[in-house]
């Protein structure tokens, strides 16, 4: 990858696994991961101008504006140290015009994305991923009934306290997310293919080969 740091956008439908791959990539190139909600968060607690402006649109329950979130983006880029070495765009664009808007902003400081890695895999398989996963709430370890169940059916294996299901992890919540995800997100996955920064990554396989095939999409 060019020496100006690595640029990348991370694409992929909830339980696809960036929150797992996100931190490997932090981890090896030392860059910044801009989470959507992280981001809103810690801008609305420090205050900043943006950070009023978009709580005072969250309180009357409206959208932050694509303006404010690439805005945003663009004070983390001048003002955070990691980001002198790159950023990882997780949770936007979310839609064309935001994916737009963001070009424009990168091409006015003439540092475009490098990439956008997709991370592909079938909503069934996420249904069964997703809706498998239990919890040990005191410690946040956790389990899959199908891919890595407790010793124990419904304890965990350490306290052997009772595991939970976390409430947003069910089919009905996740089925309306996925529903989203396919309308207003996968559009920008042709948007990206367009510019020729787009690369498929087959998220279904064990993390371990997901991070290898990353790697070698970023080459």
């Amino acid at each position: 990858m060019a020496s100006d740091g690595l640029r990348i956008v991370l694409i992929g439908p909830p339980g696809a696994g960036k929150g797992t791959q996100a931190p490997n990539l932090v981890d090896k190139f030392k860059v910044c991961h801009l989470a959507t909600g992280d981001m809103l968060r810690s801008q609305v607690a420090k205050k900043t101008e943006l950070g009023i402006q978009a709580k005072k649109i969250m309180d009357e329950g409206g959208l932050v504006s694509d303006d404010i979130m690439v805005n945003m983006i663009k004070s983390e880029l001048e003002n955070n140290p990691a980001a002198k070495n790159g950023i990882i765009l997780d949770g936007f664009p979310r839609t064309i015009p935001q994916a737009e808007k963001l070009d424009a902003m990168l091409a006015e400081k003439k540092i475009p994305l490098q990439k956008a890695v997709e991370l592909k895999i079938d909503d069934e398989l996420l249904v069964a991923r997703i809706t498998g996963r239990l919890v040990h709430p005191p410690s946040g370890r956790s389990y899959h009934k199908l891919f890595n169940p407790p010793k124990v059916e419904g304890k965990d294996d350490i306290t052997g306290e009772p595991l939970v299901q976390r409430s947003d992890d069910n089919e009905e919540a996740l089925k309306k997310r996925l529903l989203t995800y396919h309308k207003q997100t996968e559009p920008i996955v042709e948007y990206y293919k367009k510019t020729g920064i787009w690369a498929g990554v087959d998220a279904s396989q064990a993390p371990e080969q997901v991070w290898k095939d990353i790697l070698e999409a970023l080459q």
